[in-house]
């Protein structure tokens, strides 16, 4: 069974940080291209950041230079560094793995980060 758990999220004031963590089990890690989404209410899934199996990193823009996207293959991890969090930053944040070759594809359950102004 394909698990995907993430953890870090919270209530955090503007300018503040916090650390998102998402575990997985039941894939093979390593081959998967992962990113972290936010879902704001009343609006769209979005994605915020992606690394790939490899080495690639991508950002949404407006998150560039305070969100990072890192993973530890060994540990069957991947986590979102947030700093400098707006108010505008406030959503839930799911955790995403794809695999381009079997199709996989599979979602956390998601976790709410809230940033008072």
């Amino acid at each position: 069974q394909v698990q995907l758990v993430e953890s870090g999220g919270g209530l955090v004031q503007a300018g503040g940080s916090l650390r998102l963590s998402c575990a997985a089990s039941g894939i093979r890690f390593r081959f998967y291209d992962v990113g972290w989404y936010r879902q704001a209410p009343e609006k769209q899934r979005e994605l915020v950041a992606f690394h790939s199996s490899g080495r690639t990193t991508q950002y949404k823009d407006s998150v560039k230079g305070r969100f990072a996207i890192s993973r530890d293959n060994a540990k069957n991890t991947v986590s979102l560094q947030m700093n400098s969090l707006k108010p505008e930053d406030t959503a839930v944040y799911y955790c995403h793995a794809e695999n381009s070759v079997s199709r996989g594809t599979y979602w956390g359950q998601g976790t709410q980060v809230i940033v008072s102004s």
